[in-house]
């Protein structure tokens, strides 16, 4: 049985080999980047950066390294369910490194996707590039795996665009950033809340299993539970797994489904443009247009259209018209298509949504 919604103090290779096989949804890993710092960092001023010097990001050489990486994510892929998929963060140091090694392991990547950091910190002895980004792969269990990807709700997340795979994101500061009793950081990597907004959205639905291996201050649990999904912490440090859970703790429960779910536009029932003519909501005759009002068709009885444009009359369905009118090789009727509403102009994708609501209802 999972420990679900609960943190798990210790190795987490150990830990996850002693969970049943397939039974999580969603990896989300922030493993140890193997930064090789060596000496201290200074700001001009000769301030010292506060940088990653803890124990458990120091490697005696690439091939240990290697290894646990191959450990860590041998043990993920085993207890990942066949449609779940993996989310791992790195650095120039070793992500591709990671790459290599969950491709030789039979994962299938599907996405890199860039976090560009607004905020990022400059490079202060100025012999190299400002590190401004880190990347993130995503990837399935293997290569046909029928992996969730909720491609409406991103689209949604961004003004109704499709979501790219450069992602503009501060780093964590300010309130969001945890601290100890005396001000200073209370785990040097901490991830902002909105990365992992975006990668829990749209990899799981409400109710899902969300696993986090190297789990430090909870950021992955915190948002799980804003949410609506379960999530298991493992983390090796009893003194992070204390501040995430007093972290979590503080996080409101997640409303109900309705407002968490975005349930994709193909599974919504299929409404003929026929409907929409025989209910009255446009009736024969009525002029459609699209959004700049260059090209314009009637509407018939029988639910097509007819326009005539400089290659002669066409006539057929709302697919068909507005893409020999615009000269498209494809269209989408219900969003190139609009109607005049009190002067205005509207899509008459809002008369089929009102059609499937009235069904629903």
């Amino acid at each position: 049985m999972l420990p679900l919604n609960k943190i798990l103090v210790g190795d987490c290779i150990a830990l996850m080999n002693e969970m049943p096989a397939e039974s999580v949804d969603l990896v989300f890993a922030d493993p140890p980047y193997n930064l090789q710092l060596g000496g201290e960092l200074l700001r001009p001023n000769h301030s010292r950066v506060d940088g990653v010097e803890e124990d458990w990001d120091k490697f005696e050489d690439f091939e240990t390294y290697d290894r646990f990486t191959r450990d860590w994510l041998a043990a993920a892929r085993r207890i990942l369910k066949p449609e779940g998929s993996l989310w791992v963060i790195g650095s120039y140091h070793n992500i591709f490194r990671v790459g290599a090694t969950l491709q030789n392991l039979g994962f299938w990547i599907l996405n890199d996707i860039v976090w560009r950091k607004t905020n990022p910190m400059p490079n202060f002895r100025g012999t190299r590039f400002a590190n401004a980004h880190e990347t993130m792969i995503w990837a399935s269990r293997e290569k046909d795996a029928r992996y969730r990807f909720n491609y409406d709700a991103m689209k949604a997340l961004n003004d109704d665009l499709q979501m790219r795979s450069d992602w503009l994101l501060p780093i964590c500061n300010g309130a969001e950033r945890l601290r100890d009793e005396d001000g200073r950081k209370a785990h040097p990597t901490q991830k902002p809340e909105s990365l992992l907004y975006r990668v829990i959205l749209s990899s799981s639905r409400p109710g899902d299993t969300v696993l986090d291996p190297f789990f430090g201050t909870g950021t992955t649990g915190a948002v799980a539970k804003r949410l609506g999904r379960n999530w298991i912490g493992l983390e090796r440090d009893p003194t992070y797994a204390k501040a995430a859970t007093a972290r979590i703790a503080a996080v409101e429960e997640a409303p109900d489904a309705a407002v968490l779910d975005t349930p994709p536009k193909r599974s919504a029932p299929r409404i003929p443009f026929g409907w929409v003519v025989e209910r009255g909501l446009l009736r024969p005759g009525t002029s459609l247009f699209d959004l700049r009002r260059r090209v314009v068709a009637r509407v018939r009885a029988d639910g097509t259209l007819i326009g005539a444009g400089p290659r002669g009359e066409h006539r057929g369905s709302i697919h068909q018209v507005g893409a020999a009118m615009a000269g498209l090789p494809a269209c989408n009727g219900w969003t190139f298509w609009h109607y005049e509403d009190g002067g205005d102009l509207r899509p008459i994708d809002v008369l089929r949504e009102r059609i499937r609501s009235e069904a629903s209802a």
